[in-house]
């Protein structure tokens, strides 16, 4: 899987998580765009041809969160097929569920492992080949 370079797009407003995650995306070969809001994100999306392999979706996000996010995304012809992991701090069965009903496929609670993110990732972009044959 690591023949060729894998995009991610990062949405996470905390600006050392985002940073550290990042870092541990890009030092194993992912490419990865950065965004501090849900509505760059779709920006973002709209103004880009190479879309993402997957999506890291913080779930408390200024304005628009990321559980409303998860849900656009699923909504928009162009997005659905790409797999979202939300992003967290709260390890709660709701918070969980509540990101599995909006349409993530995964879930991370921050602060995490590195070699977790790092499994989810490398699944998160495999389920992209998969679906999208990219």
């Amino acid at each position: 899987m690591k023949d060729k370079t894998f995009r991610v797009l990062l949405v996470e407003e905390e600006q050392v998580l985002a940073e550290i995650t990042s870092f541990r995306l890009e030092l194993l070969g992912y490419q990865v765009h950065t965004v501090g809001s849900a509505e760059d994100a779709i920006v973002h999306l709209q103004a880009t041809e190479d879309l993402p392999h997957g999506i890291v979706v913080d779930l408390t996000l200024p304005g628009m969160n990321g559980i409303q996010l998860i849900e656009r995304l699923g909504a928009d012809e162009k997005t659905t097929k790409i797999p979202v992991m939300a992003l967290s701090h709260e390890a709660d069965l709701d918070a969980v569920q509540n990101a599995f009903v909006a349409g993530a496929s995964d879930y991370l609670v921050a602060p995490y492992n590195p070699i977790t993110l790092e499994d989810k990732v490398e699944e998160m972009v495999r389920r992209s080949d998969e679906a999208v044959g990219v």
